[in-house]
């Protein structure tokens, strides 16, 4: 974790208690997540995982109570007929609802975060979703949906999606690119988390986006650059974005992703319409991430 180690050195120690609620879309057990609960534990902050009994990739923003299970957890973490919710048996913090990513973000929130932090969560994060999720794909991508349902609750969100990779269980062995995703998607947590309250503006979340990671590209989170960006291509009338590395247009997040280099896209996006932000609101957004943020080779 070499780029979160940086970073935390010189971070305020008020950074070391930030209270997450972290969910994804791929499911409680998932190799992904759970590395990623580690990595923000180990980095000082209170954790608390909510997240689907099982796979729920592409369900958007669907929403239904959560219910009594019918078949085991993914990766028989639960058995049949376990509760609509629960727990890890050595760690209550490992939480699944047998429901949709929302629904479970949503129990984090509104349930788990009071009986662990006492009140809301600092901020919600989920992911890293195994997949990318870019354009369009914001629109049926249930991480998309966690992180925009705490952002519609007040609490600032972000989504974190990587192209590499493909759902494994939590007790299979650690993959590169999961240390990879885990290490930076800890570091723009934590460096958002160093910045003034409220982190982000109201209605408003962060879509993050990881290139490939393979023993001969991206193998580092060293290698990595983070870019502002766009979730849309802008049309004719689409009003100019915030003004940045010598334009007022930033590129797609598709863009960013496929441009060699290890280049990852951070896209500041309304939670109601899952569409891009205003140039205002991506001003903010640059001015907490601009130590970690950098431009497109030209």
């Amino acid at each position: 974790m070499y780029r979160f180690l940086t970073i935390c050195s010189v971070l305020p120690l008020a950074v070391c208690c930030t209270k997450v609620v972290l969910s994804n879309d791929d499911g409680w057990a998932e190799k992904n997540v759970r590395t990623f609960y580690d990595d923000l534990v180990a980095a000082g902050d209170s954790v608390v995982l909510s997240a689907p009994a099982d796979n729920e990739s592409g369900t958007g923003s669907s929403d239904a109570p959560a219910t009594t299970l019918d078949q085991p957890c993914e990766f028989n973490s639960c058995p049949a007929g376990s509760p609509p919710e629960g727990h890890d048996a050595s760690n209550p913090r490992l939480n699944y609802v047998n429901s949709y990513p929302v629904t479970s973000m949503r129990y984090g929130i509104q349930t788990l975060s009071p009986t662990f932090f006492g009140g809301p969560p600092d901020i919600a994060v989920a992911g890293p979703n195994v997949g990318a999720n870019l354009g369009s794909t914001v629109k049926i991508s249930g991480t998309v949906g966690a992180a925009t349902e705490a952002a519609k609750e007040g609490i600032p969100a972000i989504a974190f999606s990587g192209t590499t990779g493909s759902q494994i269980s939590y007790t299979a062995a650690q993959q590169p690119y999961i240390t990879v995703y885990g290490d930076l998607s800890t570091n723009v947590t934590q460096t958002l988390a160093a910045t003034a309250k409220p982190y982000l503006p109201s209605n408003i979340w962060l879509n993050v986006n990881y290139p490939s990671v393979s023993s001969s590209t991206c193998s580092s989170p060293t290698k990595f650059k983070f870019v502002l960006s766009r979730i849309n291509s802008a049309g004719s009338g689409t009003a100019a974005d915030v003004n940045t590395c010598g334009s007022t247009r930033l590129p797609t997040e598709t863009t960013v992703v496929n441009t060699s280099g290890c280049y990852a896209s951070i896209s500041v996006g309304v939670a109601t319409t899952k569409g891009d932000a205003t140039a205002a609101q991506q001003a903010v957004v640059l001015g907490k991430l601009k130590k970690l943020l950098s431009c497109l080779p030209s």
